[in-house]
Protein backbone atom coordinates (compact mmCIF):
# COMPACT_ATOMS: atom_id res chain seq x y z
CA UNK A 1 0.00 0.00 0.00
CA UNK A 2 1.50 3.42 -0.92
CA UNK A 3 2.25 5.85 1.93
CA UNK A 4 -0.60 8.17 2.90
CA UNK A 5 -0.09 11.75 1.70
CA UNK A 6 0.03 14.26 4.58
CA UNK A 7 -2.80 16.76 4.72
CA UNK A 8 -1.20 20.21 5.35
CA UNK A 9 -4.52 21.68 6.54
CA UNK A 10 -4.42 19.36 9.56
CA UNK A 11 -0.76 19.88 10.40
CA UNK A 12 0.66 22.66 12.55
CA UNK A 13 4.11 22.09 11.04
CA UNK A 14 5.08 22.59 7.43
CA UNK A 15 6.24 19.62 5.39
CA UNK A 16 9.89 18.71 6.12
CA UNK A 17 12.52 19.89 3.68
CA UNK A 18 14.10 16.42 3.53
CA UNK A 19 12.45 13.04 3.45
CA UNK A 20 10.68 12.31 6.75
CA UNK A 21 13.02 14.26 9.05
CA UNK A 22 11.61 17.01 11.27
CA UNK A 23 14.85 17.67 13.15
CA UNK A 24 14.66 21.30 12.01
CA UNK A 25 10.88 21.45 12.15
CA UNK A 26 9.43 20.31 15.49
CA UNK A 27 7.28 21.54 18.35
CA UNK A 28 7.59 21.02 22.09
CA UNK A 29 4.66 19.95 24.23
CA UNK A 30 5.95 20.94 27.66
CA UNK A 31 4.44 18.65 30.28
CA UNK A 32 5.96 19.81 33.57
CA UNK A 33 2.47 20.79 34.71
CA UNK A 34 1.07 17.34 33.82
CA UNK A 35 3.74 14.64 33.68
CA UNK A 36 5.81 16.66 36.16
CA UNK A 37 2.99 16.53 38.71
CA UNK A 38 3.49 12.76 38.72
CA UNK A 39 7.04 13.19 40.06
CA UNK A 40 7.35 11.71 43.56
CA UNK A 41 8.13 15.05 45.25
CA UNK A 42 5.83 17.28 43.22
CA UNK A 43 3.24 19.52 44.83
CA UNK A 44 2.51 22.65 42.82
CA UNK A 45 0.29 25.37 44.24
CA UNK A 46 -1.78 27.40 41.81
CA UNK A 47 0.68 30.26 42.21
CA UNK A 48 3.64 28.01 41.44
CA UNK A 49 1.90 26.55 38.39
CA UNK A 50 1.29 30.05 37.09
CA UNK A 51 4.94 31.00 37.68
CA UNK A 52 6.14 27.88 35.83
CA UNK A 53 3.65 28.40 32.99
CA UNK A 54 4.75 32.01 32.47
CA UNK A 55 8.45 31.05 32.54
CA UNK A 56 7.94 28.28 29.98
CA UNK A 57 5.93 30.64 27.81
CA UNK A 58 8.77 33.18 27.95
CA UNK A 59 11.15 30.40 26.92
CA UNK A 60 9.01 29.84 23.84
CA UNK A 61 7.54 26.34 24.10
CA UNK A 62 4.65 25.92 21.69
CA UNK A 63 2.35 23.98 24.02
CA UNK A 64 1.76 23.61 27.75
CA UNK A 65 0.12 20.36 28.86
CA UNK A 66 -1.82 20.43 32.14
CA UNK A 67 -3.12 17.76 34.49
CA UNK A 68 -6.63 16.54 33.67
CA UNK A 69 -9.33 18.69 35.26
CA UNK A 70 -11.01 15.40 36.20
CA UNK A 71 -8.14 14.65 38.60
CA UNK A 72 -9.38 17.00 41.33
CA UNK A 73 -11.29 20.20 41.97
CA UNK A 74 -8.03 22.14 42.23
CA UNK A 75 -6.76 20.67 38.95
CA UNK A 76 -9.94 21.91 37.27
CA UNK A 77 -9.50 25.39 38.78
CA UNK A 78 -5.81 25.49 37.88
CA UNK A 79 -6.65 24.66 34.27
CA UNK A 80 -9.02 27.60 34.12
CA UNK A 81 -6.50 29.91 35.81
CA UNK A 82 -3.72 29.11 33.34
CA UNK A 83 -6.08 29.39 30.36
CA UNK A 84 -6.97 32.85 31.67
CA UNK A 85 -3.35 34.07 31.54
CA UNK A 86 -3.52 34.67 27.79
CA UNK A 87 -0.15 33.06 27.10
CA UNK A 88 1.33 32.64 23.64
CA UNK A 89 1.62 28.87 24.11
CA UNK A 90 -1.42 26.74 23.40
CA UNK A 91 -2.90 25.17 26.51
CA UNK A 92 -3.68 21.45 26.43
CA UNK A 93 -4.96 19.06 29.02
CA UNK A 94 -4.38 15.33 29.17
CA UNK A 95 -7.53 13.23 29.60
CA UNK A 96 -8.68 9.64 29.56
CA UNK A 97 -10.63 8.46 26.54
CA UNK A 98 -13.94 9.03 28.30
CA UNK A 99 -16.79 11.43 27.55
CA UNK A 100 -17.06 12.68 31.15
CA UNK A 101 -13.37 13.70 31.15
CA UNK A 102 -13.69 15.31 27.73
CA UNK A 103 -16.73 17.40 28.70
CA UNK A 104 -15.05 18.60 31.89
CA UNK A 105 -11.90 19.57 29.98
CA UNK A 106 -13.85 21.52 27.37
CA UNK A 107 -15.47 23.54 30.18
CA UNK A 108 -12.06 24.90 31.24
CA UNK A 109 -11.48 26.72 27.94
CA UNK A 110 -8.29 24.89 26.93
CA UNK A 111 -7.11 25.00 23.31
CA UNK A 112 -6.98 21.23 22.94
CA UNK A 113 -7.28 17.83 24.53
CA UNK A 114 -4.67 15.09 24.62
CA UNK A 115 -6.73 11.90 24.75
CA UNK A 116 -5.11 8.62 25.84
CA UNK A 117 -6.05 4.98 26.39
CA UNK A 118 -3.95 1.90 27.09
CA UNK A 119 -3.56 -0.51 24.17
CA UNK A 120 -1.04 -3.11 25.32
CA UNK A 121 -2.25 -6.51 26.47
CA UNK A 122 -1.02 -5.62 29.96
CA UNK A 123 -3.19 -2.51 30.21
CA UNK A 124 -6.18 -4.01 28.45
CA UNK A 125 -6.18 -6.91 30.91
CA UNK A 126 -5.05 -5.28 34.14
CA UNK A 127 -6.10 -1.63 33.77
CA UNK A 128 -9.30 -0.79 31.87
CA UNK A 129 -10.24 -4.31 30.74
CA UNK A 130 -11.57 -3.28 27.30
CA UNK A 131 -11.00 -4.81 23.87
CA UNK A 132 -9.78 -3.02 20.74
CA UNK A 133 -13.25 -2.59 19.25
CA UNK A 134 -14.42 -0.87 22.41
CA UNK A 135 -11.34 1.39 22.27
CA UNK A 136 -12.06 2.38 18.65
CA UNK A 137 -15.75 2.99 19.35
CA UNK A 138 -15.07 5.10 22.44
CA UNK A 139 -12.29 7.02 20.70
CA UNK A 140 -14.66 7.82 17.84
CA UNK A 141 -17.26 9.25 20.22
CA UNK A 142 -14.75 11.32 22.20
CA UNK A 143 -12.87 12.65 19.16
CA UNK A 144 -16.05 13.65 17.34
CA UNK A 145 -17.23 15.51 20.43
CA UNK A 146 -13.94 17.43 20.82
CA UNK A 147 -13.81 18.30 17.14
CA UNK A 148 -17.41 19.44 17.32
CA UNK A 149 -16.33 21.89 20.04
CA UNK A 150 -13.72 23.29 17.65
CA UNK A 151 -10.72 22.21 19.73
CA UNK A 152 -7.44 20.61 18.83
CA UNK A 153 -7.27 16.89 19.56
CA UNK A 154 -4.48 14.38 19.89
CA UNK A 155 -5.24 10.70 20.29
CA UNK A 156 -2.56 8.51 21.83
CA UNK A 157 -2.16 4.88 22.69
CA UNK A 158 -0.51 4.09 26.01
CA UNK A 159 2.29 1.51 26.24
CA UNK A 160 2.60 1.66 22.45
CA UNK A 161 5.80 -0.36 22.21
CA UNK A 162 4.26 -3.36 23.96
CA UNK A 163 1.05 -3.17 21.92
CA UNK A 164 0.25 -5.43 18.99
CA UNK A 165 1.40 -3.59 15.86
CA UNK A 166 -1.65 -4.58 13.80
CA UNK A 167 -4.03 -3.39 16.53
CA UNK A 168 -2.03 -0.20 16.89
CA UNK A 169 -2.01 0.71 13.20
CA UNK A 170 -5.70 -0.11 12.79
CA UNK A 171 -6.50 2.20 15.69
CA UNK A 172 -4.33 5.04 14.37
CA UNK A 173 -5.79 4.65 10.89
CA UNK A 174 -9.31 4.89 12.32
CA UNK A 175 -8.68 8.05 14.36
CA UNK A 176 -6.73 9.66 11.52
CA UNK A 177 -9.82 9.31 9.32
CA UNK A 178 -11.78 11.17 12.02
CA UNK A 179 -9.49 14.17 11.54
CA UNK A 180 -7.36 14.28 14.69
CA UNK A 181 -4.57 16.87 14.67
CA UNK A 182 -2.05 14.38 16.03
CA UNK A 183 -1.70 10.77 16.93
CA UNK A 184 0.61 9.94 19.81
CA UNK A 185 2.92 7.07 20.58
CA UNK A 186 4.02 6.52 24.15
CA UNK A 187 6.90 4.47 25.51
CA UNK A 188 5.12 4.31 28.85
CA UNK A 189 7.60 2.00 30.57
CA UNK A 190 10.78 3.23 28.88
CA UNK A 191 11.53 -0.06 27.13
CA UNK A 192 12.09 1.20 23.56
CA UNK A 193 15.42 1.74 21.82
CA UNK A 194 16.08 4.36 19.11
CA UNK A 195 15.98 1.66 16.42
CA UNK A 196 12.56 0.49 17.60
CA UNK A 197 11.32 4.07 17.70
CA UNK A 198 12.59 4.77 14.19
CA UNK A 199 10.83 1.68 12.84
CA UNK A 200 7.48 2.40 14.49
CA UNK A 201 7.43 6.10 13.60
CA UNK A 202 8.44 5.39 10.01
CA UNK A 203 5.67 2.81 9.74
CA UNK A 204 3.12 5.13 11.32
CA UNK A 205 4.17 7.98 9.02
CA UNK A 206 3.09 5.79 6.12
CA UNK A 207 -0.32 5.12 7.66
CA UNK A 208 -1.56 8.52 8.90
CA UNK A 209 -1.68 11.98 7.36
CA UNK A 210 -1.81 13.93 10.64
CA UNK A 211 1.07 15.00 12.90
CA UNK A 212 2.79 12.51 15.21
CA UNK A 213 3.52 13.24 18.87
CA UNK A 214 5.94 11.19 20.95
CA UNK A 215 6.13 10.60 24.70
CA UNK A 216 9.17 8.70 25.97
CA UNK A 217 9.94 7.55 29.50
CA UNK A 218 13.53 7.37 30.68
CA UNK A 219 13.61 4.14 32.72
CA UNK A 220 16.42 2.72 30.57
CA UNK A 221 18.13 5.99 29.67
CA UNK A 222 16.96 6.37 26.06
CA UNK A 223 14.31 9.09 26.32
CA UNK A 224 16.20 11.92 24.57
CA UNK A 225 17.79 9.61 22.00
CA UNK A 226 14.35 8.16 21.29
CA UNK A 227 12.84 11.62 20.85
CA UNK A 228 15.57 12.51 18.36
CA UNK A 229 15.11 9.23 16.48
CA UNK A 230 11.38 9.92 16.30
CA UNK A 231 11.93 13.35 14.75
CA UNK A 232 14.40 11.92 12.26
CA UNK A 233 11.73 9.52 11.07
CA UNK A 234 8.69 11.74 10.74
CA UNK A 235 7.43 12.68 14.22
CA UNK A 236 6.53 16.34 14.66
CA UNK A 237 5.94 16.92 18.39
CA UNK A 238 7.93 15.83 21.47
CA UNK A 239 6.82 15.85 25.11
CA UNK A 240 9.31 17.23 27.67
CA UNK A 241 9.38 18.29 31.30
CA UNK A 242 11.76 20.59 33.17
CA UNK A 243 14.63 18.50 34.61
CA UNK A 244 12.85 15.47 33.16
CA UNK A 245 10.58 15.10 36.20
CA UNK A 246 7.65 12.75 35.95
CA UNK A 247 6.42 9.27 36.82
CA UNK A 248 9.35 7.09 38.00
CA UNK A 249 12.44 8.35 36.12
CA UNK A 250 10.47 10.83 34.05
CA UNK A 251 10.67 11.83 30.40
CA UNK A 252 13.06 13.88 28.20
CA UNK A 253 14.20 16.94 30.12
CA UNK A 254 13.52 20.22 28.39
CA UNK A 255 17.19 21.19 28.73
CA UNK A 256 18.51 17.85 27.51
CA UNK A 257 16.19 17.83 24.53
CA UNK A 258 17.16 21.41 23.67
CA UNK A 259 20.85 20.49 23.88
CA UNK A 260 20.33 17.61 21.44
CA UNK A 261 18.37 19.77 18.99
CA UNK A 262 20.86 22.66 19.29
CA UNK A 263 23.65 20.27 18.29
CA UNK A 264 21.58 19.23 15.27
CA UNK A 265 20.51 22.71 14.12
CA UNK A 266 21.92 25.49 16.28
CA UNK A 267 20.51 28.45 14.37
CA UNK A 268 17.00 27.00 14.28
CA UNK A 269 16.96 26.41 18.04
CA UNK A 270 18.49 29.82 18.82
CA UNK A 271 15.89 31.58 16.69
CA UNK A 272 13.01 29.62 18.19
CA UNK A 273 13.66 29.59 21.94
CA UNK A 274 14.83 32.02 24.62
CA UNK A 275 17.78 29.85 25.63
CA UNK A 276 19.16 31.99 28.52
CA UNK A 277 15.79 31.53 30.26
CA UNK A 278 16.45 27.81 30.74
CA UNK A 279 18.51 28.16 33.91
CA UNK A 280 15.83 30.25 35.63
CA UNK A 281 13.09 27.75 34.73
CA UNK A 282 15.11 24.83 36.07
CA UNK A 283 15.84 26.66 39.32
CA UNK A 284 12.13 27.44 39.78
CA UNK A 285 11.13 23.81 39.30
CA UNK A 286 14.03 22.37 41.30
CA UNK A 287 13.12 24.59 44.25
CA UNK A 288 9.42 23.70 43.91
CA UNK A 289 10.04 19.95 44.09
CA UNK A 290 12.88 20.06 46.61
CA UNK A 291 15.77 18.78 44.49
CA UNK A 292 19.08 20.25 43.36
CA UNK A 293 19.90 20.78 39.70
CA UNK A 294 22.26 17.83 39.01
CA UNK A 295 26.00 18.60 38.75
CA UNK A 296 26.04 17.04 35.28
CA UNK A 297 22.76 18.52 34.11
CA UNK A 298 22.58 19.35 30.42
CA UNK A 299 23.66 22.98 29.84
CA UNK A 300 23.07 24.32 33.37
CA UNK A 301 24.87 21.83 35.62
CA UNK A 302 27.91 23.35 37.27
CA UNK A 303 30.19 20.91 35.44
CA UNK A 304 28.56 21.40 32.02
CA UNK A 305 31.16 23.90 30.81
CA UNK A 306 34.02 23.10 33.20
CA UNK A 307 37.30 21.89 31.70
CA UNK A 308 40.00 20.34 33.84
CA UNK A 309 42.60 18.21 32.06
CA UNK A 310 45.61 20.12 30.81
CA UNK A 311 45.24 19.12 27.15
CA UNK A 312 41.55 20.05 27.24
CA UNK A 313 42.26 23.40 28.87
CA UNK A 314 44.94 24.35 26.32
CA UNK A 315 42.66 23.51 23.39
CA UNK A 316 39.62 25.24 24.89
CA UNK A 317 41.61 28.41 25.50
CA UNK A 318 42.81 28.40 21.88
CA UNK A 319 39.45 27.46 20.34
CA UNK A 320 36.42 26.47 22.49
CA UNK A 321 34.96 24.38 19.67
CA UNK A 322 37.70 21.79 20.20
CA UNK A 323 35.85 20.39 23.23
CA UNK A 324 32.47 22.16 23.22
CA UNK A 325 29.53 21.28 20.98
CA UNK A 326 27.36 23.79 22.88
CA UNK A 327 28.37 27.45 23.20
CA UNK A 328 27.77 28.48 26.83
CA UNK A 329 27.23 32.09 25.77
CA UNK A 330 24.12 31.10 23.80
CA UNK A 331 22.54 29.86 27.04
CA UNK A 332 23.68 32.73 29.24
CA UNK A 333 26.34 30.47 30.79
CA UNK A 334 30.14 30.79 31.03
CA UNK A 335 32.93 28.25 30.66
CA UNK A 336 35.39 27.63 33.46
CA UNK A 337 38.89 26.20 33.31
CA UNK A 338 39.82 24.49 36.59
CA UNK A 339 43.50 24.82 37.47
CA UNK A 340 43.92 23.87 41.14
CA UNK A 341 44.65 20.18 40.65
CA UNK A 342 47.34 17.66 39.68
CA UNK A 343 46.08 17.44 36.07
CA UNK A 344 46.57 21.14 35.35
CA UNK A 345 48.78 22.45 32.56
CA UNK A 346 50.82 25.59 32.33
CA UNK A 347 48.68 27.08 29.55
CA UNK A 348 45.69 27.12 31.89
CA UNK A 349 47.83 28.65 34.63
CA UNK A 350 49.09 31.31 32.20
CA UNK A 351 45.51 32.15 31.30
CA UNK A 352 44.78 32.80 34.98
CA UNK A 353 47.92 34.93 35.21
CA UNK A 354 46.66 37.04 32.32
CA UNK A 355 43.22 37.36 33.95
CA UNK A 356 44.85 38.70 37.09
CA UNK A 357 47.15 41.04 35.14
CA UNK A 358 50.32 39.57 36.61
CA UNK A 359 53.63 40.02 34.80
CA UNK A 360 54.83 36.43 34.91
CA UNK A 361 56.90 34.92 32.10
CA UNK A 362 56.21 31.53 30.56
CA UNK A 363 59.06 30.12 32.65
CA UNK A 364 57.48 31.57 35.79
CA UNK A 365 54.13 30.02 34.84
CA UNK A 366 55.70 26.60 34.31
CA UNK A 367 57.48 26.83 37.67
CA UNK A 368 54.24 27.74 39.50
CA UNK A 369 52.42 24.97 37.65
CA UNK A 370 54.83 22.43 39.13
CA UNK A 371 54.15 23.87 42.61
CA UNK A 372 50.41 23.57 42.05
CA UNK A 373 50.76 19.94 40.93
CA UNK A 374 52.92 19.06 43.95
CA UNK A 375 50.52 20.66 46.43
CA UNK A 376 47.49 19.15 44.68
CA UNK A 377 48.96 15.70 45.23
CA UNK A 378 48.65 16.38 48.96
CA UNK A 379 45.32 18.24 49.31
CA UNK A 380 42.57 19.92 47.26
CA UNK A 381 43.37 23.48 46.18
CA UNK A 382 40.88 26.32 45.89
CA UNK A 383 41.20 29.11 43.35
CA UNK A 384 42.30 31.39 46.20
CA UNK A 385 45.11 28.94 47.00
CA UNK A 386 46.24 29.07 43.36
CA UNK A 387 46.05 32.85 43.24
CA UNK A 388 48.25 33.11 46.34
CA UNK A 389 50.89 30.97 44.64
CA UNK A 390 50.73 33.13 41.53
CA UNK A 391 51.16 36.33 43.48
Amino acid sequence: MPPTVRDPSRSSINAPTSYLSNVSNFKIIESTLREGEQFANAFFTTEKKIEIAKALDDFGVEYLELTSPAASTQSYNDCKAIVGLGLKAKILTHVRCHMDDARLAVETGVDGLDVVIGTSSYLREFSHGKDMQYIIDTATEVIQYIKGEGLEVRFSSEDSFRSDIVDLLNLYRAVDKLGVNRVGIADTVGCASPDQVAELVRTLRGVVSCDIECHFHNDTGCAIANAYAALQNGATHVDTSVLGIGERNGIPSLGGFIARMYAADKEHVKAKYNLPKLREIENIVADAVGVAVPFNNYITGYCAFTNKAGIHAKAILNNPSTYEILRPEDFGMTRYVAIGHRLTGWNAVKNRVDQLGLGLTDSDCKRVTNKIKNLADIRPLSLDDVDKLLR
